[in-house]
């Protein structure tokens, strides 16, 4: 059995684990409340947007519509979005994770550069094939997530789509952790360009509406109005993610926090046991010197 000294001190370092837990949940569950208000209030206009988006662009002629393209599929860009710090449980490695998948699986047959946004993932495929390679795209985007805007996040979306129309890469696909609850955080890939209809529930193809009245042009919406909501989808995507930090840091900082407290209990329940085995040796002692004295 270890001495009181040692289990006193476990006492102690546990406790203020304890309380920097406690801490960091409190910070972000603030934080969350903000987080999740951002994303609950854009997610139904940028949904919106993007289906709107979608059709006209399916009834655009595709020699007008530079953001739509047919053909094999050869280069991919993959944005995978994690946050740049830890302690928030499997979020940041499932985000990873979903990068890998793709890689190994739906683009195996591809030639597939990762952009990070985050620091996390950028330490994950720094020193990979897939790490993002010449001066046309952003390498460091950790600082989107300092006072996140659309101020920030629209300009490196515009070096993405450069990258496109130049015919860099045929397809970009963003890859983030969807917030649905603080609880709950799930990993998805998100396809940004080239823009097409989405399939409807029933796996049927999307039945596209073609009595569109353009005000003012067609080209004005190709060239104006689908960056736009390019731009918007790669915004709500961090939203997204940055709500599910918080959301899964303020989760595992409550599990840390509760786990402290049950180890703090066991180590009270050691020390006592201790004590008690320390005081029981010092009255046989007391008793044994005694009765060798009588003797």
């Amino acid at each position: 059995m270890p001495s009181l000294k040692e289990v006193r001190n476990k006492i102690v370092s546990v406790g203020s684990t304890m309380q920097i837990t406690s801490a960091m949940k409190m910070v972000s569950a603030a934080k969350l409340k903000r987080a999740q208000d951002a994303i609950t209030q854009m997610r139904p206009y940028a949904n919106k947007l993007k289906e709107i988006l979608e059709n006209v662009s399916a009834s655009v002629d595709a020699s007008e519509n530079v953001y739509a393209r047919d053909g094999k599929v050869k280069n991919v860009l993959i944005m995978g979005v994690s946050s740049n710090r830890g302690l928030a449980g499997a979020f940041n490695s499932n985000v990873i994770k979903k990068v890998n998948s793709l890689i190994q699986n739906e683009y195996a047959d591809c030639s597939v550069t990762v952009v990070p946004v985050g620091k996390k993932v950028e330490d994950a495929f720094r020193r990979t094939k897939y790490y993002i390679s010449g001066l046309e795209i952003p390498h460091h985007n950790n600082h989107l997530f300092d006072g996140l805007s659309y101020e920030k996040a629209a300009p490196v979306m515009e070096k993405i789509m450069d990258a496109f129309l130049n015919k860099q890469f045929d397809k970009v696909v963003v890859v983030y952790n969807q917030f649905r609850n603080a609880a709950v955080q799930i990993p998805t890939d998100e396809q940004l360009l080239p823009v097409v209809a989405t399939p409807s529930s029933t796996g049927a193809k999307s039945q596209v509406k073609q009595d569109y009245i353009f005000e003012p042009s067609q080209e004005f919406i190709v060239n104006e109005l689908i960056p736009r909501s390019v731009k918007t989808q790669f915004y709500k995507a961090l939203l997204d993610s940055f709500a599910s930090e918080h959301g899964a840091r303020m989760t595992a900082m409550h599990k840390a926090t509760d786990n402290a407290k049950a180890m703090q209990r066991d180590l009270k329940i050691m020390y006592n046991k201790a004590r008690q085995a320390s005081i029981t040796k010092e009255i046989l002692e007391i008793v044994g010197g005694a009765e060798a004295l009588k003797g």
